[in-house]
């Protein structure tokens, strides 16, 4: 028997107006009403028979069927065996001419009548279905505007953590914690933000916003900036202090256009607009360069610089100002410092003109004395080498021997001995790591971990972790623990952590 559904081309109209309204796929709509017309059919013949429907996407004809497997006997599929959904050989010949141990054969049925009940199921199951991909959109839609400024209304605030309806699609989460401090939000005020990350959830896609962000200031300049959207001039960092203080880097390939200025506007037009969104926030616009010295300069601003020392092995540089801009460069609670270390990526230490020779003074004594232990020379051959630019013992191991007998008052002799003794000091030190290394049962592998400074890996001995796989098996939050804030940072934890497990664990970083 087979049974023949008329056309419905209305049908195919709701489907397709539904699938626009509601910003979703048609065939997920199409497939919603699918199931809804199965399980109608199921109340009608039976829970127990597996029963399909399926609407043809050329003209809107339901078809309903039951499906059967075809089984070689009940016997032999023992307690599998289900008599609403598998039949034998013989059975199956009703519904198919040769039907086979393992073919699935099918039993034409009459369209179910859509009552009051059955329509109010079907209505159900369709919502549900539309809902879930609805939300589902939201979720894909949002997630990859992760990054992005969206623009909201304040729907309600609880404990200071502010939920934002953007644009009737979703709903914005922002914490407490991610407000600018001192702003006062209300019910119905219109607010921007960044969305920092995007989370499924049964009620809808949820989208975490900030307002603290550095890169909320970024994107702010980029829709205030044409240069800055348009590529010609690029923002390469931004630091900041929420409410009070920051500062953000540019630069530009365009030798005729002023970066800074541009980026200002004329009378502070275009920065303006930032400053207000960001609550008043002072923004010192930088010109960066990649020359670190004159980077960090100028990101010492508003403070005049006098001179600047720059250890590039560390990261660290040594500025000196006058005494009259010592607080300016330091700024409020080290603000100033502070977002010029962070906005270079470079630790930066204030001083005056006295400090900075008392420190000289310091560093000179300090390499005398290693000098003195470590070659066994006298006081006036170590100031002779520090004087020439010698600051370690491992540059006078391995620098070419014609930079020390170019030395005054030095010769071949001289140079030759003064390696020697340097290279013997520098192996008797390595044992000495070594053997400390292996006393507190610590690998090889980890020993010769030259990503981390010695010091930093005995204390990690100390504490417990003594191979690369135990460093590599840290969290982050977990070496910082260990070490300190002081001597590790979250984010360089992460890039040790990082070196360690493609190291020990043969996975590079890209990868993971």
């Amino acid at each position: 028997m087979s049974f023949v559904s008329m056309p419905r081309q209305d049908l195919l109209l709701a489907i397709d107006s539904l699938a626009q309204e509601k910003l979703i796929d048609r065939e997920i709509v199409i497939e919603s009403l699918e199931a809804a017309i199965a399980k109608i059919a199921k109340h009608k013949y039976g829970e127990e028979f597996n029963i399909v429907a399926s609407i043809d996407r050329k003209n809107g004809a339901i078809y309903v069927k039951r499906l059967f497997e075809v089984i070689e006997s009940p016997a032999a599929m023992g307690e599998e065996y289900d008599a609403g959904t598998m039949l034998t050989v013989a059975q199956a010949k009703k519904y198919a001419k040769n039907p086979k141990v393992g073919d699935i054969v099918e039993d034409p049925l009459p369209e179910p009548e859509f009552g009051r009940m059955a329509f109010q199921t079907a209505k159900q199951i369709m919502t549900a279905r539309v809902r879930d991909a609805e939300k589902g959109r939201q979720y894909e839609e949002f997630k990859d505007n992760i990054g992005d400024i969206v623009s909201g209304v304040v729907k309600r605030i609880e404990f200071g953590n502010v939920f934002v309806d953007i644009n009737g699609k979703a709903e914005g989460y922002i914490k407490g914690t991610e407000l600018i401090p001192g702003e006062r939000l209300s019910v119905g005020d219109r607010v921007r933000a960044l969305i920092m990350d995007v989370a499924r959830s049964n009620s809808g896609p949820q989208i975490f916003l900030t307002r603290t962000h550095p890169m909320f200031m970024e994107k702010l300049f980029v829709q205030e900036v044409p240069e800055i959207y348009e590529g010609v001039i690029k923002i390469k960092s931004v630091s900041r202090a929420p409410g009070s203080h920051a500062k953000i880097a540019v630069e530009t390939q365009d030798p005729s256009i002023d970066a800074v200025g541009m980026t200002v506007g004329i009378k502070g037009t275009r920065i303006q607009p930032v400053i207000n969104e960001c609550h008043g926030e002072k923004i010192d616009v930088i010109l960066y360069s990649d020359d670190p010295a004159v980077f960090i300069v100028n990101a010492m601003q508003p403070a005049k610089v006098a001179k600047i020392i720059v250890d590039e092995d560390t990261r660290t540089a040594a500025v000196v100002v006058t005494e009259d801009q010592q607080s300016l460069a330091i700024g409020r609670r080290g603000q100033n410092v502070r977002l010029a270390s962070q906005l270079t990526g470079w630790n930066i230490d204030v001083m005056n003109e006295a400090q900075e020779q008392e420190r000289r003074a310091k560093e000179f004594k300090e390499k005398t004395e290693l000098f003195i232990k470590g070659l066994d020379v006298d006081e006036m051959i170590a100031h002779l080498l520090i004087t020439e630019g010698f600051r370690t013992i491992e540059e006078i191991a391995f620098v070419d021997k014609s930079e020390l007998e170019s030395i005054e008052g030095f010769n071949a002799e001289l140079a030759s001995e003064l390696q020697n003794r340097a290279k013997a000091y520098l192996d008797k030190i390595e044992k000495d790591y070594i053997d400390a290394g292996h006393g507190l049962g610590m690998s090889d592998d980890l020993l010769n971990f030259d990503f981390i400074k010695r010091p930093v890996i005995m204390k990690l001995g100390e504490n417990g972790v003594k191979s690369l796989s135990d460093l590599a098996d840290l969290a982050s939050d977990e070496l910082v623990e260990i070490l300190g804030e002081d001597m590790m940072s979250s984010r360089l934890a992460a890039r040790v952590i990082m070196k360690a497990r493609e190291i020990a664990y043969d996975i590079k970083q890209d990868e993971e």
